[in-house]
């Protein structure tokens, strides 16, 4: 069972234009509305791949109840807290260029009881075949080891967690040693104190010293340089598809939920890369934050080139 945490979803938003307009008149040629959040977009992304996982977290007013709904038209289970606050709206407004300007609501004010209601759900899901994927960022008021008390409590009952976030967060996070780590070059860098644009080797002294660190594998997507993977003992590249580039967003956390949905299946690892790799460029060619098919997925599978590290 995969379990995807998502602290502080939203409505995303996302506009099309030809080119922003600072200050002045801006004329919208197309809008798209999604259940979003990154827990959330990887739930859908596992759907999408013929998967099955339920998705918890939390949810506030009639935001929430839209994306609840949402969910269940996929037919995605779910099990949130319910709080007081209203859940977010995001706009992400996209320029035939390929820029992409976000405006990031704050998300409601999460309780003390709220917040223990919903470690205390999850850790009812806890046991050996259970996977959690804790994704993303968090309401403002929460304290940043939120993810580290959640590893410990469902590894305690011998689950597998993914941990996909930045920052505090990611620091207090791998403290707990979630199983693996999905970091962008820019938050590994931010981390590792490496400069701007660290070269592989660089990367991935920098994963050796994670796992040294109990952190049992590391992927490092690059965006248009394509993704590192270090899975135990198997370090491999990635390199990037070339496809037509609707809206960047939500790559990331395709590559999150194709991990998660081919470790829950026991995927070789090498597939796994390749399966990683296809569902990135796939989500990076549809209009917000939507899936790609798995149609399109397992014909991108077959171009994927990986390449072993030693």
């Amino acid at each position: 069972m995969i379990i995807t945490v998502t602290m502080n979803p939203a409505i995303d938003k996302t506009v099309e234009i030809g080119r922003l307009n600072h200050g002045g008149l801006n004329r919208i040629a197309a809008v798209e509305y999604d259940a979003g959040g990154k827990g959330i977009n990887v739930s859908k992304t596992i759907q999408a791949l013929g998967g099955e996982s339920l998705a918890s977290g939390f949810l506030g007013g009639n935001g929430g109840k839209t994306i609840e709904a949402a969910l269940k038209e996929k037919k995605i289970r779910s099990d949130f807290i319910w709080t007081k606050g209203e859940t977010r709206t995001n706009t992400k407004v996209c320029e035939e260029d390929g820029t992409v300007t976000e405006l990031n609501e704050r998300g409601p004010f999460i309780t003390a009881e709220e917040s223990e209601a919903l470690l205390g759900k999850l850790e009812t899901y806890a046991g050996e075949d259970t996977l959690y994927v804790l994704a993303g960022s968090v309401p403002e008021n929460m304290g940043k080891d939120i993810y580290a008390r959640i590893i410990e409590r469902v590894r305690g009952k011998k689950s597998r967690v993914i941990l996909d976030a930045d920052g505090d967060l990611f620091r207090e996070g791998i403290r707990a040693k979630p199983d693996l780590v999905k970091p962008n070059q820019w938050e590994m860098e931010e981390y590792a104190g490496l400069p701007h644009n660290a070269s592989e080797g660089e990367l991935l002294a920098a994963a050796g010293k994670l796992m040294e660190r109990g952190i049992g594998s590391v992927v490092i997507s690059m965006g248009e340089k394509g993704a590192l993977f270090v899975l135990d003992d198997y370090t491999a590249k990635g390199y990037p598809l070339e496809v037509k580039v609707n809206s960047s967003v939500g790559a990331g956390d395709a590559m999150a939920a194709a991990m998660a949905y081919g470790w829950d299946k026991g995927m070789d690892r090498e597939d796994l890369v390749r399966l990683c790799m296809a569902v990135s460029a796939g989500a990076v060619t549809t209009k917000g934050t939507k899936p790609p098919d798995r149609e399109l997925v397992e014909k991108l599978e077959q171009m994927v080139r990986i390449e072993r590290i030693k």
